[in-house]
């Protein structure tokens, strides 16, 4: 029950956050949410770190807490006005209106709404799964998919998921392996919020081919150091660069993507075919590490993950365009003529 609450919120947020935003602040909105995830992340291992030898029980109410952020997620949402475009696309045109007016000024207002009933032609008919991969859309659908799928298996969530394995392998005390796991938060918070202040003003592809090719580079030296069995400081450098050059790229980028890239016909439909695939590179990388590990030590999948990451560097260089600063209505107009 919690994964499926998870898969809509992971899906929903963004989506709904991209159909409310002006073009000028969508990247750096759509970021919060990376950020409140990362907020989560940190307070959790903070939580966690302080129960951790609180007896044999603490996993119960490292469990159960997770119900206070769900409840002010609950709350919270109940105030939430409905996204415009999906307003106009039910035909609720006045609640649209009042909505985009509340965003900004009236002709803000008035100029996105012609924007998205052109966009949408007058369509209010449910998008189908058929209709995602229409030869018309399909390039936009295939490389949120890719993307989705890329921000998994670029293979950062290794270091998330086995951070105790991974310094246990060099030696380092339980200990020091928690403290790693808190180290990790606290990086992760601090590139996601120079990410949040860059994205609309570098723009997106250009922090996505820095991460990627980054992440290349960093593993290599990283796995290096884990089969030369380096000292655990040395290695916690490279795994706090790592994560950084994630934050700051892949992981909130890709949800910016993702939510802005697919036309408003089918971004409902369109958005739930990427994360599904995210999720299922997700379970794919978390399951297959122990058994690599297993057969190559652990710093054998690093070399694979660099490996990945270049070839990731390589597909945004030539198939991802620059989305900053455009409406989504613009950016299915320029698809359309692609």
């Amino acid at each position: 029950m919690a994964g499926i609450g998870v898969g809509m919120a992971s899906m929903l947020c963004p989506m709904y956050i991209a159909e409310i935003s002006p073009a000028s602040v969508r990247g750096r909105n759509v970021a919060i949410n990376q950020l409140t995830v990362v907020i989560g992340i940190l307070i959790t291992n903070l939580v966690n770190y302080y129960l951790a030898d609180k007896g044999v029980e603490a996993w119960r109410w490292m469990f159960g807490l997770g119900a206070v952020p769900s409840l002010i997620f609950l709350f919270g949402v109940v105030w939430l006005p409905e996204s415009p475009r999906w307003l106009i696309k039910a035909g609720k045109i006045t609640k649209a209106e009042q909505v985009l007016n509340k965003i900004g000024s009236p002709e803000f207002a008035a100029n996105t709404q012609h924007d998205i009933v052109k966009s949408l032609d007058g369509s209010s008919e449910p998008s189908s799964y058929k209709s995602v991969f229409h030869k018309s859309v399909r390039p936009a659908v295939m490389v949120g998919i890719v993307l989705a799928v890329f921000q998994q298996l670029c293979g950062i969530n290794i270091v998330f998921n086995y951070t105790s394995t991974i310094f246990q392998s060099v030696g380092a005390s339980l200990n020091q392996q928690l403290f790693q796991t808190v180290a990790i938060g606290l990086v992760n918070l601090i590139f996601t919020l120079f990410a949040m202040w860059q994205v609309d003003k570098l723009g997106r592809r250009p922090l996505m081919l820095a991460g990627s090719l980054s992440l290349s580079v960093l593993y290599i030296i990283l796995a290096f150091l884990l089969q030369n069995q380096a000292s655990a400081g040395y290695v916690s450098i490279f795994v706090l660069l790592a994560i950084s050059m994630y934050a700051l790229s892949l992981a909130p980028v890709t949800w910016v993507l993702i939510s802005e890239i697919f036309p408003n016909k089918i971004r409902g439909t369109a958005s739930s075919v990427a994360i599904i695939c995210l999720w299922g590179a997700y379970f794919i990388l978390v399951f297959t590490f122990p058994l690599l590990a297993q057969k190559l030590g652990t710093y054998g999948p690093f070399y694979l993950y660099a490996f990945i990451c270049f070839l990731g560097f390589l597909f945004i260089k030539s198939k991802v365009k620059e989305t900053k600063g455009q409406t989504l209505e613009e950016l299915e107009q320029n698809l359309i003529r692609h």
